[in-house]
């Protein structure tokens, strides 16, 4: 006689959690994972979605990549943690010299691992700090660089990253993101830094300008060339650092491995997470080897920081980008993923734009009176759900649903989380 208790239900889950963790990390939605395979996962209940969210950009390589896979259960094997600070480990070296030779910029490089993006870019600010021995950071509206305090601090949006939590950081400074849809050009945004550098810090007291190449949660708005180019020259005729936040756009998303080489330029430092551990919790810090020498030894790392498992992960990782063509396939079903949503645009009159570069696709709603309209997008996000098909929103005003499957996915997968997605859009 069988007496294993019966499996807790989706609710049964529920319940506990909203007993037992805090409401401010908060749950999308109230499925529980209990398996998942590339671009699909199954939850308690038996209940079958596809996944256009890889766990918020982490999964470029899919759920369980067999090479990802077989790379952890080796390392597993061997050992699991020394702590790269106190007995170092070849792999971590290996890792550093092939994202060294892989990041744009022809000069000599060195590379730093983390756990989390956030700690990324903490750590892009201390490097570019320690450099120039400046304080200040400049820093654009509606961008999303993590939840810490400084990650608060640069972050471009209020609710809910910062609300109830400050004061934040002094000498943090933002300006404008050029994103035309919004009445924003490239020029209002290089005429804010002009008057910011006049009026609110000498340019001789800015460490670093950060920006992302494509914004993440600010809406999945591409920073045109032009723009990102000028910060460049200002960064060079100021002595501040150029930092560009890959986190959400690196390791092929954009149909290059990194999004800044759509725009020809080279940045000073780059912060790397997300997709780089194909799972596992592993972030970096790339950059010229003169800025990346800057912090006296025993200034960075962290304890799990490199952690064996995560190199593991990510070598593969590196890998099976090359070896699938993953770059390629991101420029070709992202350009199918923008086909069907200006297909379905003739349809529907509240979208109000489709954008995107590679696999990083983004649909923004708005009201017949053109007003951002979050409440269509939630609206469009639960149908997709309840059909089986996991959806992202964004956007500072939430009237943004994000595109961010697996690079990996099945071609008869996807075509079935277009076909649900087209019925979600129209009600």
């Amino acid at each position: 006689m069988n007496t294993a208790p019966a499996p807790q239900q989706n609710a049964q889950w529920k319940a506990r959690r909203l007993a037992a963790t805090p409401r401010g990390v908060g749950v999308m939605t109230d499925c529980y994972a209990e398996r998942a395979e590339n671009a699909q996962f199954w939850d308690v209940q038996g209940k079958r979605y596809i996944d256009f969210a890889a766990g918020i950009a982490v999964l470029n390589t899919g759920h369980r990549h067999p090479r990802v896979v077989r790379a952890v259960r080796e390392q597993l094997d061997r050992f699991t943690h020394t702590a790269y600070q106190i007995v170092p480990y070849g792999s971590y070296v290996e890792l550093a010299e092939r994202l060294n030779a892989l990041t744009p910029g022809d000069y000599a490089k060195k590379t730093a691992f983390f756990t989390t993006g956030v700690e990324a870019v903490e750590n892009a600010i201390k490097i570019a700090r320690a450099y120039t021995g400046r304080p200040g950071v400049i820093a654009l509206t509606g961008a999303f660089h993590g939840r810490t305090f400084m990650g608060m601090s640069l972050t471009g949006k209020v609710t809910p990253y910062k609300t109830g939590f400050g004061p934040l950081l002094n000498g943090i400074y933002h300006v404008p993101a050029p994103i035309a849809l919004h009445g924003v050009s490239v020029q209002d945004a290089l005429d804010a830094i002009a008057r910011l550098l006049k009026a609110d810090i000498d340019p001789r007291q800015v460490a670093a300008v950060i920006l992302e190449p494509v914004q993440g949660e600010g809406g999945f708005y591409p920073m045109p060339a032009e723009f990102v180019r000028a910060i460049r020259a200002l960064c060079d005729e100021h002595g501040m650092v150029m930092i560009a936040d890959e986190v959400q756009t690196g390791f092929a998303r954009t149909g290059k491995l990194f999004a800044m080489e759509h725009t020809g330029v080279a940045p000073d430092l780059m912060t790397v997470a997300k997709s780089l551990g194909g799972g596992m919790p592993l972030s970096g810090v790339t950059g010229r080897a003169e800025i990346m020498d800057a912090p006296a030894p025993g200034g960075l790392g962290g304890t799990y920081a490199g952690n064996p498992l995560a190199v593991a992960a990510a070598l593969a990782v590196l890998d099976i980008i090359a070896d699938e063509k993953l770059c390629e396939r991101a420029t070709l079903l992202g350009q199918r993923l923008m086909d069907a949503l200006n297909a379905a645009k003739v349809r529907q009159p509240r979208i109000a734009q489709v954008r995107g570069l590679g696999a990083m696709v983004a649909v923004e709603f708005n009201t017949p009176e053109g007003k951002p309209d979050a409440d269509f997008t939630q609206a469009v996000q639960k149908r997709a759900l309840d059909a089986g098909l996991l959806l992202l929103t964004c956007g500072v005003y939430g009237n943004v649903i994000r595109f961010l499957f697996p690079l990996t996915i099945e071609e008869a997968v996807f075509e079935e989380g277009l076909s649900i997605l087209q019925q979600a859009l129209q009600g």
